[in-house]
């Protein structure tokens, strides 16, 4: 069996969601059957370590699909013709997109349906594609996979799925990657990047759905309520509509308590979860959130948002706040700050929590959901 894969975001050095999802899975799934040949299809040139077994065939597509102009040239140009002329039985999109004039069976990740809840800084074009192709993506798919039982939901509401043609499978945190580290390098971390003082962090891209401007505020309103010498630390590139972010920050009266790092190493993440106080992630919306568990794994504990996919991800393992209250994500930063016993017992119920999540379960379902698609 011929299967090909949109692997457009495995980018060397620059996996983040839905790039980590693609990993974790083709990596194990291709070296679970190598009595089928898979064909990766990436937009740019790939990175030997993305060829993860003797089954797979690389193909580099025209053009770099980057731009809503060209996601529709490589999806419906370049992808049908590859797949005609690989004789593919099934095409597997983890980033949402589909092909709609390709004839070949299709199996698609739907992560979230966030555009369809906010514009969230995503340009006009963006936007309008995103809204037109989505559900028109999803019924085209023979089947569908979400990340969470809160996205599946959502497609089934927004775009009238029937929910029998969705599974879902999870993402995890590698535990070869994330683990704990020992006290002195948890000093030694924050002397190199704090000055020594203990931060929460925050890690992802930077836009507005991540609702950084309200984790700034709640900062200065922590800050205010008792003297302390903690930071935030917010850790990741830069993405779209951050102009406010910054300006905000300017206002900011703690703002030489927040520190930016930019992307970061693998390694240097670690290190950095594993010395924070918490870990702050508090999105308006989310199909997953990886860092939850990612912090967790690191015993580092864990404020997030009582909304959409969070709640589900970390159970009873996080102090669980209200995203669009400022009030709200300072009273957890405050809690988590000054009650030692709180933080300790959040530390460990995420090990346990993490238990609940393996990359190796999350590619047994995915295989499962591509004989579905195939029979």
């Amino acid at each position: 069996m011929k299967i090909a894969v949109n692997t457009r975001f495995l980018l060397k050095d620059k996996l983040e969601g839905i790039g980590t999802f693609t990993f974790e899975v083709l990596q194990r799934m291709v070296k679970n059957h190598p009595e089928h040949e898979f064909i990766f299809l990436f937009d740019r040139p790939y990175h030997k370590q993305f060829l993860f077994a003797d089954n797979v065939k690389p193909i580099q597509l025209f053009p770099p699909a980057r731009h809503p102009f060209l996601w529709f040239w490589w999806f419906e140009l370049s992808v049908p013709k590859v797949l005609k002329e690989e004789k593919c039985d099934l095409f597997i999109s983890t980033d949402g997109f589909n092909s709609l004039r390709s004839e070949t069976p299709s199996l698609i990740v739907m992560h979230d349906l966030a555009y369809e809840h906010t514009r969230g800084g995503l340009s006009y074009l963006i936007y309008k594609y995103l809204k037109w192709f989505g559900p028109r993506y999803a019924r085209k798919a023979s089947r569908i996979i979400s990340v969470s039982e809160y996205s599946k939901q959502d497609i089934v509401k927004l775009y009238k799925i029937e929910p029998s043609k969705i599974d879902v499978v999870g993402n995890a945190a590698h535990g070869e990657s994330f683990y704990p580290i020992t006290l002195s390098k948890q000093e030694e971390c924050r002397k190199t990047y704090s000055k020594g003082k203990p931060y929460f962090i925050f890690v992802g891209a930077l836009h507005p759905r991540k609702n950084i401007l309200n984790l700034l505020k709640a900062f200065a309103e922590f800050k205010s309520m008792k003297p302390n010498d903690t930071r935030l630390m917010i850790v990741g590139r830069k993405g779209w509509g951050t102009k406010e972010i910054f300006e905000t920050l300017e206002s900011n009266p703690f703002k030489d308590d927040i520190i930016f790092t930019g992307r970061v190493s693998n390694e240097e993440y670690r290190h950095l979860l594993g010395a924070a106080l918490a870990l702050t992630y508090v999105p308006f919306i989310e199909g997953f959130g990886i860092p939850i568990l990612e912090a967790q794994k690191c015993d580092c504990p864990v404020i997030t948002s009582n909304v959409t996919s969070m709640p589900e991800v970390a159970g009873d393992s996080a102090i669980l706040v209200d995203p669009y209250s400022v009030s709200s994500i300072a009273e957890g930063l405050y809690q988590m700050a000054f009650d030692q016993d709180k933080r300790q017992e959040l530390i460990e119920k995420g090990r346990v929590n993490c238990e609940r999540y393996s990359w190796d379960n999350s590619a047994e379902l995915f295989w499962k959901s591509v004989e579905k698609s195939l029979a």
